[in-house]
């Protein structure tokens, strides 16, 4: 009898140590496992809200650029200022409006002005000279006379009437005269071949 009951003592204490020992392991498990899914929401949570920072930050970022790009443009106005309109008026009219001579003639008072080609040859009355920068004047019926040199030219142009001091009659001839040359002709005559002229045309408005 007292054998049979220490075998049921033994039998109980087993059962009592399996059972508290599965109890403790699913207890153990049943908080680990809660924890780890209260880890992995507030992990989830975590990642989710994370971005915010970034983005706030771009945001902010952008709009101080585009404030600076403002202010820029605010205390710079004359970066974006364009031309008044009768300068570009001008300008444009002066482009398209004129035509030159090719090549570019000089002749006797007999020659008629006007563009100059290849064919009609007639004499240019828009000379200007690449050297001094002179527009150049133009005498019909005279010649300059043979005493006419640098100094009297650079001490009287452009007046007209200070320089017939060195002009004398003859007709159907053309003198010419900037500040610092000068030529007489009386047929057309080509400047390229007058190497000494450095007269070009400045266009004559059409």
């Amino acid at each position: 009898m007292d054998e049979d009951e220490d075998d049921l003592d033994d039998l109980l204490d087993e059962v009592e140590k399996r059972f508290c020992r599965n109890v403790s392991v699913a207890s153990s498990a049943r908080v680990d496992s809660k924890e780890a899914g209260k880890h992995e929401k507030d992990k989830r949570k975590h990642s989710a809200t994370k971005p915010e920072k970034p983005i706030s930050s771009i945001t902010e970022d952008i709009d101080s650029l585009l404030e600076e790009l403002m202010e820029e443009d605010y205390n710079n106005p004359t970066n974006t200022k364009t031309p008044e309109g009768p300068q570009v008026e001008k300008k444009l009219s002066s482009q398209s409006g004129g035509r030159k001579c090719c090549p570019v003639f000089v002749g006797g008072s007999s020659v008629t002005n006007g563009v100059g080609t290849a064919t009609s040859k007639r004499s240019c009355d828009q000379l200007r000279c690449t050297s001094c920068d002179f527009r150049v004047l133009m005498f019909d019926d005279c010649e300059w006379d043979l005493s006419c040199d640098y100094l009297f030219l650079r001490n009287n142009m452009p007046d007209r009437h200070k320089l017939r001091a060195k002009l004398r009659k003859r007709s159907g001839s053309r003198a010419y005269a900037c500040q610092c040359s000068w030529f007489s002709a009386l047929e057309p005559t080509d400047l390229q071949n007058q190497a000494e002229l450095r007269w070009v045309c400045g266009k004559h408005q059409t």
